[in-house]
C-alpha cells in the first residue's frame, strides 16, 4: 500500500475512534509517558492539541505541568512555509483557531521558545511501523522545522494503537524517532 492509502485508511480508523475510546486513549497514553526516562526527566517539553482523531496528549500535559515542568505548543510561522515556533503555554491560557482551524496559543515574540532550549517534542503521526518510520499529515511541517534541532533534542511520535501498519517507506528528509508511545506501549527505536 502506498504512503497515500495509508494515510487514508488511519485518518479513517482513529477518527472513528468514539468519544470514549478517545478518552481511554489519552489516560492510557498519558500512563505510558510517565514510563519514559525522557519525559519523566525533561525540563522542556513539546506537546500538540489533538485535531483530526489524533490521540490526546492532554492529560499528560497536565501531569507535565503538576510536576512544574515548562510545556510548550506548536504555532505556525507566520513566514516561512511549512515551519512551526514552539510557544510556552501553560492549561487555561488563550487560544485561536490557525488557517487549519486547529488551536494553537497566540504567537508572541516573548514565549518562542528555540529549539535549543527544548528536552522532548511529542509529534503527532496518522501511521507508524515498528522500524520507527511515520506518516504525518503530509505537510512536512514538523520535519521542516526539526530538521533545525540538536541531537541533544529526543522525538516521540504519538499515535493510536491502531495507527500501526507493517511497513512505511521512510522519505530521506524525514525527522528520525527515538520513541513511538501509544496508549499501550512503548516502542523504542534503536
Amino acid at each position: 500500500m502506498d504512503n497515500k492509502a495509508i494515510r487514508k485508511e488511519m485518518r479513517q480508523k482513529r477518527q472513528s475512534l468514539s468519544a470514549p475510546q478517545q478518552a481511554d486513549a489519552s489516560h492510557g497514553l498519558a500512563r505510558q509517558l510517565c514510563r519514559l526516562p525522557v519525559f519523566l526527566f525533561g525540563k522542556n517539553i513539546a506537546f500538540y492539541l489533538a485535531n483530526d482523531g489524533e490521540i490526546d496528549p492532554r492529560i499528560a500535559m497536565g501531569i507535565a505541568e503538576a510536576a512544574g515542568k515548562a510545556c510548550h505548543l506548536p504555532v505556525l510561522h507566520p513566514l516561512k512555509q511549512n515551519r512551526l515556533h514552539f510557544v510556552r503555554h501553560r492549561t487555561g491560557q488563550p487560544l485561536t483557531a490557525n488557517r487549519f482551524g486547529i488551536a494553537e496559543p497566540p504567537l508572541r515574540r516573548n514565549r518562542i521558545v528555540p529549539l535549543l532550549a527544548i528536552d522532548v517534542v511529542l509529534l503527532p503521526m496518522v501511521a507508524f511501523d515498528r522500524q520507527g518510520n511515520r506518516l504525518g499529515m503530509g505537510g512536512g511541517f514538523y520535519d521542516r522545522t526539526l530538521s533545525q534541532s540538536f541531537r541533544l533534542t529526543k522525538f516521540i511520535g504519538l499515535a493510536h494503537s491502531c495507527q500501526e501498519t507493517d511497513s512505511i517507506a521512510p522519505q530521506p528528509w524525514d525527522i528520525p524517532l527515538q520513541a513511538i508511545v501509544t496508549e499501550r506501549d512503548i516502542i523504542q527505536i534503536r
